[in-house]
C-alpha cells in the first residue's frame, strides 16, 4: 500500500518536482528556474552555408569525439541535425559521415539541416538514412565498422517537459525507466558496431542519472573492453562557432553540462568511451 501511495504522488507537476528535487537537492529550485528560462542558442556556420543555431552544449559534447583518423562515423540518432554539422565540419576530408535518423518525419528535417548547413564538398561526404540504431547491429556489414560513433539518445529531456503542461501532467518515473531500457539497446548495438580501438560518445540531455552514467555502467559491466575516458576538446570549431563553449561538472563517468551554472547552455550528459584494440 505505500509503495502505491509512493508512486501516486510521484506522478505529474508535483511528482516531477519531488524527483528531482531529491536528486538535487536545494539545488533544484535554481536548475529549475534555469529549465524554465530561454535555452542557450549558438550560431554554427559552416562556409558559405546557411548557419545552425543549437545550445552550446551540444557544441561542447560533439567535439568531445576524437575525430583525427576516422574514415567512416556514425551519428546514430541524428535529428534534427546539429551535431551532425559539427561532426561533419570537424572530420578529416577522406572520412564520410553516416547520419541516422529511425523517424521518418525527423529524417526529412535531419536531411534538410544537412542540406542547406553544410557546404557541397562537406555534404557529399554525409550520408542520410532512416534505421532503427537498435538493430543496426544486426547487420553484419555493421559489425565493428565505425572507427568513431556518437549516440545522442532519446531522453527525458526535462526541459521541454517543462515547458508543456500536457507533458508534465502525464510525467512519471516510468517514463525514465523506459527510455533507460531502450537508451540500453541502442548503447549496447552502437559498441558491437564500434571497431576495436574505435571512440564513442554516449549523450543524452537528461538530468537523471538513470538515463546517463546509469547506462554507462551497464555497458561497462558487460563489456570488459570499454574503457571510460576524459572528454576532452578534440576538435577546434573556432572556424564555424565564436562562441565560448561552456564547462563541465564530472559524474561518475563523464560530464554534465547543467544550465543553472553554464549561462542557459544544457543540460547535456555525454560520456567518451573506447574499445580496447
Amino acid at each position: 500500500m505505500k509503495q502505491k501511495d509512493k508512486a501516486r504522488k510521484l506522478f505529474g507537476a508535483d511528482g516531477f518536482n519531488s524527483y528531482y528535487r531529491e536528486i538535487y537537492g536545494s539545488r533544484w529550485d535554481s536548475l529549475k528556474a534555469s529549465l524554465l528560462d530561454k535555452a542557450d542558442s549558438r550560431m554554427y556556420k559552416v562556409g558559405d552555408a546557411e548557419p545552425y543555431f543549437l545550445d552550446s552544449g551540444s557544441i561542447r559534447c560533439a567535439v568531445s569525439l576524437p575525430l583525427s583518423g576516422a574514415e567512416n562515423i556514425l551519428d546514430m540518432c541524428a535529428a534534427p541535425g546539429g551535431k551532425s554539422i559539427v561532426l561533419a565540419s570537424c572530420m578529416e576530408k577522406s572520412a564520410r559521415l553516416l547520419s541516422n535518423e529511425r523517424s521518418p518525419e525527423r529524417k526529412l528535417r535531419l536531411s534538410k539541416s544537412c542540406d542547406t548547413c553544410l557546404p557541397p564538398e562537406i555534404r557529399g561526404r554525409v550520408d542520410v538514412i532512416c534505421k532503427d540504431g537498435a538493430k543496426m547491429c544486426l547487420s553484419k556489414d555493421n559489425e565493428e565498422f565505425f572507427d568513431r560513433i556518437l549516440l545522442d539518445a532519446p531522453c527525458s529531456s526535462e526541459r521541454h517537459v517543462l515547458s508543456d503542461p500536457k507533458y508534465l501532467d502525464e510525467w512519471s518515473p516510468s517514463r525514465i525507466k523506459t527510455l533507460s531500457v531502450a537508451q540500453w539497446s541502442l548503447l549496447s548495438s552502437a559498441y558491437r558496431m564500434l571497431k576495436k580501438g574505435g571512440y564513442l560518445l554516449y549523450s543524452t540531455c537528461a538530468l537523471s542519472r538513470d538515463e546517463n552514467d546509469g547506462v554507462v555502467s551497464r555497458l561497462l559491466k558487460k563489456f570488459d573492453g570499454a574503457v571510460v575516458l576524459a572528454p576532452d576538446v578534440s576538435s577546434d570549431v573556432s572556424p564555424f562557432c565564436s562562441s565560448e563553449l561552456p564547462g563541465y561538472e564530472s559524474t561518475e563517468f563523464g560530464a554534465h553540462v547543467l544550465p543553472d551554472s553554464q549561462n542557459g547552455a544544457g543540460p547535456l550528459y555525454f560520456c567518451l568511451i573506447w574499445k580496447k584494440s
